[in-house]
C-alpha cells in the first residue's frame, strides 16, 4: 500500500496510450497532466496498438525518436513504451504516476485482457508505479465526446491520488459518453462480464480468397445480463456515471485454489 497521498505539483507524470503518439486521447491527457504537474513525460507507441495487450516485442530492436522536450515515440507495443520509459528516459527519476489514454472507446469488462491501454497502467503497476487507464465511451460506436474525459479526468486523478493506493492494483477509468454536464456522477464499480462474440466479417480479395476482420463494435445493450447490471462498470455507464474499477494483477481463482489443496494435499 502507498499510504502516502501522491503531490501531483511535485510529481513526475509518464503518459502512454494504445492509440499513438499522435491521438486525440493522449493530446487532451497531457493538456490534463499538465495543468496538474510541470513534470510530464509522454512515451508512446509510433503507430496504433489497439488490441496489443500485456504484448512485449522480444524479437527485433526497439527503435526511440524523440519528438520534443520530454515527448518520445517507440515503434513498439505499450508494454515496451512504459518498460523504456521507467527503465530508461526516466531512470533518473522514476515517475510518481503513470496515466494511460484516453482510448477512443470503453475498455468495460473483459475488455481490460485485450486493452493496451490497460496493459500500459499495468506495466506500471508492476514496476511499482500507481498507475490510471483511462478510457472515453463511444456512442453509437463513432462519435467520442472528447469533452467529457477532459472535463471529468482532472478531479479523477486528484481524487484517486488522495487516497491510500493498493500495490498490484491499477484503477481502470471509463467516462460515459454523453455530455460532460449529463454525467451524473462518479462510481466504485467491480468488472463487469460481456462476452458477446467475436463480430468476425468474412470477405473476399480480388484474387478470390477469403479474409477476416476483427470488427471492435460491440452492443452492450443487446446483451444485458447480471455481469453487466448494478455495482459494474457497465451498469455504472449505463446510469450516466465515471466508472473506477480497482484492477488486482494477481489472477488467482482463490476459491478454486483452495479446492484444488484440498483435492491436492
Amino acid at each position: 500500500m502507498f499510504d502516502t497521498p501522491i503531490d501531483l505539483a511535485a510529481s513526475r507524470i509518464l503518459i502512454s496510450n494504445d492509440d499513438g503518439i499522435e491521438s486525440p486521447g493522449i493530446k487532451l491527457l497531457t493538456k490534463v497532466a499538465r495543468a496538474l504537474s510541470h513534470d510530464v513525460w509522454v512515451v508512446a507507441p509510433e503507430q496504433e496498438q489497439s488490441g496489443a495487450s500485456h504484448s512485449l516485442t522480444l524479437y527485433r530492436p526497439l527503435r526511440v525518436r524523440k519528438l520534443g522536450p520530454r515527448r518520445f515515440a517507440v515503434d513498439g507495443t505499450p508494454t515496451d513504451c512504459v518498460l523504456l520509459a521507467v527503465n530508461v528516459l526516466l531512470r533518473d527519476r522514476r515517475p510518481s504516476l503513470m496515466l494511460s489514454g484516453v482510448n477512443a472507446g470503453g475498455n468495460l469488462g473483459e475488455d481490460v485482457t485485450y486493452s493496451g491501454t490497460v496493459a500500459a497502467a499495468m506495466e506500471a503497476t508492476l514496476l511499482d508505479v500507481p498507475a490510471i487507464a483511462m478510457s472515453q465511451n463511444l456512442i453509437n460506436g463513432t462519435t467520442i465526446r472528447w469533452a467529457t474525459a477532459a472535463a471529468w479526468a482532472p478531479d479523477v486523478i486528484r481524487r484517486l491520488t488522495a487516497l491510500p493506493w493498493p500495490r498490484q492494483t491499477l484503477i481502470n477509468v471509463n467516462f460515459p459518453g454523453i455530455a460532460p454536464d449529463a454525467v451524473t456522477g462518479i462510481a466504485a464499480t467491480r468488472q463487469g462480464l460481456r462476452k458477446i462474440g467475436d463480430n468476425l466479417s468474412k470477405r473476399v480479395d480480388p484474387r478470390g480468397r477469403p479474409y477476416y476482420w476483427i470488427g471492435p463494435t460491440r452492443e452492450e445493450e443487446a446483451h444485458a445480463g447480471p455481469m453487466t447490471g448494478p455495482g459494474t462498470d457497465f451498469g455504472a455507464i449505463g446510469e450516466g456515471k465515471v466508472s473506477l474499477t480497482p484492477i488486482f494483477l494477481d489472477l488467482t481463482n482463490g476459491a478454486a485454489l483452495a479446492a484444488l489443496k484440498r483435492a491436492f494435499p
